[in-house]
């Protein structure tokens, strides 16, 4: 059907009908759940939405795999551990070098196997007889070629349906090899809702063999984690210049340009700040359980974003001159970021754009635009649950279903060597009386404007409808969007790998961004864009409930 209504005509309530009205109408009843108008005031409770439910059937989702979430985004941007992936070469390759984390082999670390693709390639009479063997083969061919420190395998849709014990095989190797650590992870595509799943089965699977194993002890001042930054298009290594002209110590990332020994050396932190909620908010409570390290929740996405998490770990430890030193860091940064913006401002200023991203980036992408002027009119995550929507007072209110059963849940204790409170009661209460605020998300809804759209797994048929009727001057999306986008005349921003641009995060980032979008949104060559099939259709169909 063709829209006729000028954008300015719709209402909210009618561009979600028009959504469902494609659906059958079971489907549509789902589906509507997942699609909420912002209509919550200051004064009442934050709208409710469905979220991480499996995507209906036939239906284009943007989503990831279990497999995808677990190897592509968590071990993926791991340098020094050799990611071995049991299973069709397809499966290896797909995860392989996809998001462009990058790395550099410092003189800290010099292995980085980053670079190399490593599979089984299962055949089929793998799959009729097994591939255990052939797996056991596969990890010391790799240990007598790179020698490395760690061998993580990954099992991929075919391992989990014949039945391959890759636990079985890790713990044989690692005996047998002594000074390298094999563990696995059982992250088949099919196991979860979506990506996040995989995350999760990752991060606990690195807890459990990896953190807090022996390596050399920490002796900074000022010592913290950063979780859930994964160093594409290297923000991570504007993350790290900012810290450390602070004088703050990043001893570990999970998990972009990581290293094993910074895995294992995470216990020794003073903090844990987490940028992505959700691939990795149950690693910080855990390393509070087990360690005694509290965490905050952090945004280095927009210079004022920036500034306000630099502030907010410099209040934590209380010390006046770390303090004035991250106020020193903010104001000899931020000249070059208010000239850039005073450049492209005016440019920018009453654009629209819409983000459907993965993880936080929705979220704290919004900073970005908001500097820029720009108004975020629609907004959601691929694999989020309801608190990354709601925040994280409705944790405690999430029942488990039969998917999320499928993650192992692992039970954690204090330590009784390396657990070591960081803050005492009355230092943490102290803290709080000024505003701190410890293991606090108050998620996406709360920052979106009144009557913006957010929907949680938008598809490849709303993406399109939600652009032809609010023709927004830029979508902010992953790659299977991209073209189809750009072929609709609307400009695309790549928020999964940046495509050839970054960084993005702390400061510098921040002036990268303001270029590349007042070059997106203010060229005139999309205007020109029109779909070949849109001049001279060649295929006509109707649904089957028509």
């Amino acid at each position: 059907m063709t829209i006729t209504k000028n954008k300015a005509e719709w209402q909210p309530a009618d561009v979600k009908q028009e959504l469902l009205k494609v659906y059958p109408p079971k489907v549509a009843r789902k589906r509507a759940k997942q699609i909420l108008i912002n209509e919550a005031e200051e004064s009442s409770a934050t709208p409710e939405i469905v979220a991480n439910v499996r995507t209906i059937p036939g239906v284009i989702t943007m989503r990831g795999c279990t497999y995808a979430g677990c190897k592509g985004v968590i071990m993926g941007p791991t340098s020094d551990i050799v990611n071995l992936v049991h299973g069709p070469i397809g499966c290896s390759f797909y995860a392989w070098l996809t998001r462009r984390n990058q790395t550099n082999a410092s003189s800290e670390n010099h292995e980085n196997f980053m670079t190399y693709c490593l599979s089984t390639d299962m055949q089929d009479s793998d799959i009729i007889f097994g591939g255990e063997k052939k797996l056991t083969a596969a990890v010391q061919e790799a240990y007598d070629l790179f020698h490395p420190k760690s061998i993580a395998i990954f099992a991929t849709c075919p391992v989990g349906l014949i039945g391959d014990d890759i636990h079985a095989v890790a713990r044989k190797m690692k005996e047998k090899l002594g000074d390298c650590n094999v563990f696995a992870f059982s992250c088949e595509g099919y196991k979860g809702v979506s990506q996040s799943a995989g995350h999760h089965i990752a991060n606990n699977q690195v807890f459990t063999h990896v953190v807090g194993q022996p390596t050399k002890e920490r002796s900074e001042q000022y010592k913290i984690n950063l979780l859930g930054e994964y160093n594409i298009g290297g923000d991570g290594f504007e993350i790290d210049r900012v810290l450390k002209k602070c004088g703050i110590t990043n001893i570990a990332t999970f998990s972009g340009n990581s290293t094993y020994d910074q895995f294992a050396s995470a216990n020794q932190a003073d903090l844990s700040c987490v940028m992505c909620h959700r691939s990795i908010n149950y690693v910080a409570d855990m390393l509070e359980v087990k360690y005694g390290i509290p965490w905050i929740k952090v945004n280095f996405i927009g210079a004022n974003a920036t500034a306000k998490s630099l502030r907010k770990i410099a209040q934590y430890f209380g010390d006046k001159a770390l303090i004035d030193r991250v106020e020193e860091v903010i104001a000899e940064e931020m000249p070059a970021v208010q000239e850039a913006l005073k450049d492209v401002h005016p440019r920018t200023e009453g654009k629209t754009t819409m983000l459907f991203v993965g993880g936080s980036r929705a979220h704290h992408y919004q900073e970005l635009f908001k500097e820029l002027g720009m108004k975020v009119i629609s907004a959601g995550y691929e694999f989020a649950h309801r608190d990354d929507y709601e925040g994280r007072h409705v944790i405690p209110t999430l029942k488990p279903d039969a998917d999320s059963r499928n993650i192992e849940e692992i039970e954690v204790e204090a330590d009784p060597k390396l657990f070591r409170p960081r803050k005492s009661a009355a230092e943490k209460q102290a803290l709080e009386s000024q505003g701190f605020e410890f293991k606090d998300y108050q998620g996406l809804i709360p920052d979106m404007d009144k009557n913006t759209l957010i929907i949680d797994d938008l598809n490849q048929y709303e993406a399109e409808k939600l652009v032809e009727i609010y023709k927004p001057d830029l979508f902010c999306a992953g790659i299977k969007e991209k073209f189809s986008m750009i072929k609709q005349g609307i400009p695309m921003k790549q928020l999964h790998s940046y495509d050839s641009g970054g960084p993005y995060a702390g400061f510098k980032g921040a002036v990268n961004f303001y270029y590349e979008i007042d070059r997106l949104v203010n060229s005139k060559v999309f205007g020109y864009m029109q779909a070949p099939w849109k001049k001279n259709p060649e295929l006509s169909a109707t649904y089957v409930w028509e």
